[in-house]
């Protein structure tokens, strides 16, 4: 890229990006919502996502503390109540461990986080660390995997849902908030970007920015399919009864 993008053409370059490298087409996900995943292979899943969705606020807490005005705080602040809740037992999280007990993992053994995967564990505290080190701008447009989210989200819980018994309405909680949070949080970082990204310089780190962050949700599906579908589980790690 040497050329300036138009505002559009950055936005159409970004979502080249999602069409290309976002993980609704890794094998992982397509196994997943085809139905055609063990009980024990959507129990390591979801025990490894987990630490990803436990530390988006951290994250978004990262950068929160680096917004510049009040506007731009009071727009950000939102994620975290949306993950964290605003009282106990509320927001994603703790939807999310639904999900992991109607998978019948034990959610002390969840939380604990001592059935992670190494690589899992790399790959979320990688994220973290680029919100936290790179720009401001940076770590806005690492946000906009979101603009694809919807599309993930429905087909997760359309396939769940229609292909394994033991997923129900309920387990599935975490998911449906998301359908609507995300566009709303998308069309907020994508604003900002098509704003803000004014020079060759800073398109260029918009769209690296959100090609890492495909690549850490990627990595994410990598590992867990080298370790639970082809029988390599590292020491440590969750091993399914």
């Amino acid at each position: 890229m040497t050329n300036l993008l138009s505002p559009d053409q950055l936005e159409a370059a970004l979502r080249k990006i999602g069409a290309e490298r976002y993980h609704r087409l890794h094998p992982l996900h397509k196994a997943m919502y085809a139905g055609h995943l063990t009980k024990a292979q959507l129990q390591a899943w979801a025990l490894n996502r987990y630490y990803y969705q436990a530390m988006i606020p951290i994250k978004d807490a990262l950068l929160l503390a680096r917004l510049p005005t009040a506007e731009l705080r009071r727009e950000w602040r939102h994620r975290i109540e949306d993950h964290d809740g605003t009282e106990p037992n509320t927001g994603g999280i703790a939807r999310w461990l639904k999900l992991t007990d109607g998978l019948g993992l034990d959610r002390d053994y969840v939380i604990s986080l001592k059935g992670l995967l190494p690589a899992t564990r790399f790959a979320v505290d990688a994220y973290v660390a680029f919100v936290r080190d790179r720009s401001v701008l940076a770590a806005i447009a690492s946000s906009l995997t979101e603009l694809f989210s919807p599309t993930i989200i429905g087909e997760r819980m359309e396939g769940m849902l229609k292909n394994y018994d033991f997923i129900s309405e309920e387990t599935m909680a975490y998911f449906k908030p998301r359908l609507t949070q995300a566009p709303r949080d998308s069309e907020f970082a994508l604003a900002y970007v098509k704003e803000h990204a004014k020079t060759v310089e800073r398109q260029q780190e918009v769209l690296h920015a959100l090609e890492f962050k495909c690549s850490i949700l990627w990595e994410l599906l990598d590992a867990l399919e080298h370790a639970y579908g082809e029988g390599h589980i590292p020491p440590g790690a969750f091993v399914p009864e």
